[in-house]
């Protein structure tokens, strides 16, 4: 068991575009973030991951970056960046920032010299090639859809793009690249900050040769050549080596596709490449067989076995993170819970479920306040690029159902997530004086942080404590983690074990009551009820059975 501060801290994600405006121009700003740091002082937050706040042009939203040294002029300035670092710093609180170095911007200062010219010193910063009989360098489709090459007319080759034509993938080969990255990321810490959450990292290295897909077909999903490819973890190994060794962060890799045998190795415990990874089977479970637009029923089933895997397989072998919905997920309380009968109790029956695991807790901004997915009217009222590639290629240009693509947009939609923080009742939630710029969810009337500081049973606070629990016991921390009931259709339970105690879970995931049994062999001297989101009567002692009502939560720390 060995004890470090981001295992044991609990790290909120603020969208800064979405999170709170200053200036009254309708888009979120640093300055808007440091006049809330109390708020999040007060729930209980260690960490703050502030999504890109980096120079760009806003194609995706700050995820293409055109300078990695200075800040967006949407956002404010870098003394309000410093401002906001030394704020947090005074109330105990950390900043991770987000680094994007898999691709920049086409708006780059790199990429604006590599395609002047073939022998550009910065050709060979990204990845160029030569089209085949005409057509593109091979059939890999983008993740926002459409080919993943652009033809460059001025040098007549076609460059990589594995998201928007306007974020070229960087050329990871290229070792001047590599030491320019680092270099950027060593001026970051030497600022002070406190950590990086990596985008895409596990894309950086691509298959030799940049082979199409087998299947034959014009476009396909290439994945196989550059998720987790070849040389991940020697650039990774290099990374810590050059950087993140040096510096006493907390790192998080996000890394679609990994599997927990990939993870072991990102966050050995050696610490020779990061702390813990995000992986996406969890939120893949309602993905059909055409992917994340197909939408099908999820099962808890599948999510018990799904969790129970990378908690048990990272057992004393790498470290988890821990979380449910994030900037490109719709509201976890809207896809897991019930958004409307049972909105309050399923969004503290989830943090619950969450919290009470081993790994890190990530909380996105709203989470706190239960904060839910969003249905508007017309896709104009939607913003992301995703959204409108997908739109366009499955009605405009395909043959799909307008309704039917419009649900799929209410579920799983990246927008979910981006309408405004939800402040208080007063006009646009309180998030600008402004025209936001994306409509505040219609619901803010009623869900807002203001109503949830007034209550003292409001999901906030119940968040509150959850982050006060984590600091009091070790074993929510270090526990060691097993499923109960692996085949229930509605019960998640679990315990966590360290020493002479035992931690027990049991959450409902179903609006209907259902019975829990507590298993025979689940022996002790004496219990105590840590956190509840039903009343449980003071002197109830602790039964071999319990009836859990719809959506509840139970935590008992039992002694042996």
């Amino acid at each position: 068991m060995e004890k470090q501060w981001w295992k044991e801290s609990v790290v909120y994600q603020i969208y800064p575009r979405s999170f709170m405006d200053s200036n009254g121009d309708g888009i979120g700003d640093i300055k808007g973030i440091t006049s809330k740091l109390d708020y999040l002082k007060e729930l209980g937050i260690d960490v703050v991951w502030l999504s890109p706040v980096y120079k760009s042009p806003n194609d995706d939203n700050g995820y293409d970056i055109s300078n990695y040294q200075d800040i967006m002029d949407e956002f404010g300035t870098m003394e309000d960046w410093d401002e906001l670092l030394a704020e947090l710093h005074s109330r105990g609180m950390k900043l991770m920032m987000d680094l994007v170095v898999n691709h920049t911007s086409d708006e780059h200062q790199w990429f604006i010299e590599s395609h002047k010219s073939k022998d550009n010193p910065y050709r060979d910063y990204y990845i160029w090639r030569p089209g085949e009989d005409g057509q593109e360098p091979n059939n890999w489709v983008s993740v926002f859809s459409g080919s993943a090459w652009q033809y460059d007319e001025q040098t007549e080759e076609y460059y990589l793009h594995l998201f928007s034509k306007k974020q070229p993938d960087l050329n990871w080969e290229n070792p001047k690249l590599r030491k320019e990255v680092y270099d950027m990321m060593t001026w970051w810490l030497e600022k002070g900050i406190d950590g990086f959450r990596m985008d895409v990292i596990d894309m950086i290295s691509k298959v030799d040769g940049l082979p199409s897909t087998a299947s034959g077909k014009r476009y396909d999903w290439g994945g196989e050549f550059f998720m987790n490819g070849p040389r991940v973890h020697e650039y990774l190994q290099e990374m810590n080596r050059e950087v993140l060794s040096k510096y006493d962060i907390m790192t998080v890799g996000e890394c679609p596709g990994a599997s927990t045998m990939d993870a072991k190795q990102f966050s050995n415990c050696e610490g020779t490449e990061l702390n813990m990874i995000f992986t996406f089977e969890h939120v893949s479970l309602d993905s059909g067989p055409k992917g994340k637009w197909d939408i099908t029923p999820w099962k808890l089933v599948d999510l018990k076995h799904v969790m129970t895997k990378w908690q048990k397989d990272l057992e004393g072998k790498g470290w988890n993170s821990l979380y449910l919905n994030n900037h490109d997920q719709p509201r976890m309380v809207s896809r897991f819970g019930n958004d409307i009968q049972y909105r309050v109790k399923s969004a503290k029956m989830l943090g619950t479920f969450l919290h009470m695991m081993k790994g890190t807790p990530y909380i996105y901004q709203g989470e706190e306040i239960g904060m839910t997915n969003v249905r508007f009217e017309s896709l104009e009222d939607y913003n992301d690029l995703e959204i409108h590639n997908m739109y366009r290629e499955k009605v405009t240009e395909g043959s799909e159902d307008h309704d039917k693509v419009m649900e799929a947009i209410y579920a799983v939609g990246r927008d979910n997530a981006r309408t405004p923080m939800q402040w208080d009742e007063s006009e646009n939630s309180g998030f600008t004086k402004g025209t936001p710029w994306l409509k505040v969810n219609p619901n803010y009337t009623k869900i807002n942080a203001k109503q949830a500081l007034q209550d003292p049973d409001s999901i906030f606070y119940y968040y509150h404590k959850l982050i006060q629990l984590r600091k009091e016991y070790d074993i929510i921390v270090y526990g060691t983690y097993d499923l109960i009931l692996e085949n229930h259709p509605t019960i998640y339970a679990y315990t966590r074990k360290l020493g002479n105690e035992i931690l027990l879970v049991m959450c409902n995931f179903s609006e209907e009551a259902a019975l829990f049994e507590v298993p025979e062999d689940l022996t002790f001297e004496a219990s105590v009820i840590l956190i509840n989101n039903y009343e449980v009567p003071v002197n109830n002692p602790f039964h071999s059975s319990f009836q859990l009502k719809p959506y509840e939560a139970r935590v008992y720390l039992l002694v042996k």
